[in-house]
């Protein structure tokens, strides 16, 4: 991730989902970039069952600090 020429570490923090989606898929459109992050997402069942447990619903506009740690421990940093 760049910013004014300068590199900075991904932080763990609370995301919107299309804010996370758009630092995974910058080149989409946010809403493209949430689907794209989402198809990703329940390819691993796993993370999809930790996310649930953790408090996703279908319904949520946002990813926890919690949530985001195991989509990046899944995925990787965007």
């Amino acid at each position: 991730m760049e910013y004014n020429g300068k590199m900075d570490r991904f932080k763990i923090r609370t995301y919107g989902k299309g804010e996370l989606a758009q630092l995974y898929c910058p080149y989409l459109s946010t809403s493209a970039a949430r689907r794209k992050l989402m198809q990703w997402i329940e390819l691993q069942p796993r993370l999809v069952e930790i996310l649930y447990a953790s408090g996703l619903t279908e319904h949520s506009k946002s990813f926890t600090p919690i949530q985001v740690k195991y989509i990046v421990e899944a995925l990787g940093e965007p």
